[in-house]
């Protein structure tokens, strides 16, 4: 059976380039993040998503991001401590949560189910509140 060699495409060699000459750039790494996994990329994703979390630490769409490639790379208790953090962040989709196919893996593990009450008792006390 022949392995097939995956490549990278011009999208991901562009973005790496950018990087290259501004390392920090935000909006670029977000966009290399994407491609990566897009494209099956899941360690290189991961290692980009580590350092937006550590360039923007208080943004909940960069620990949800985290939360997805530890999931995708089967690291699911440290995915879902990222979920968790991206939520007390302020990231809200819950909805999206439990359709994400990154998150597969987590929503598996048991931890998951009851991470998913809190939020709705909390969605409840803020409806009632």
């Amino acid at each position: 059976m022949k392995k097939r060699v995956r490549r990278k495409d011009f999208e991901m060699r562009f973005y790496e380039k950018l990087l290259q000459e501004r390392p920090d750039f935000v909006q670029v790494l977000a966009s290399l993040g994407d491609a990566y996994t897009r494209k099956g990329f899941y360690e290189e994703g991961l290692e980009v998503d580590h350092r937006l979390v550590k360039l923007r630490p208080d943004d909940p769409i960069a620990h949800y991001n985290l939360a997805c490639s530890l999931s995708l790379v089967g690291e699911v208790g440290k995915a879902l401590a990222e979920l968790k953090k991206a939520v007390l962040l302020g990231y809200d989709d819950f909805s999206y949560i439990l359709k994400d196919p990154d998150l597969q893996a987590v929503r598996k593990n048991p931890q998951f189910d009851k991470f998913m009450e809190r939020i709705e008792q909390i969605k409840k006390k803020k409806e009632n509140g």
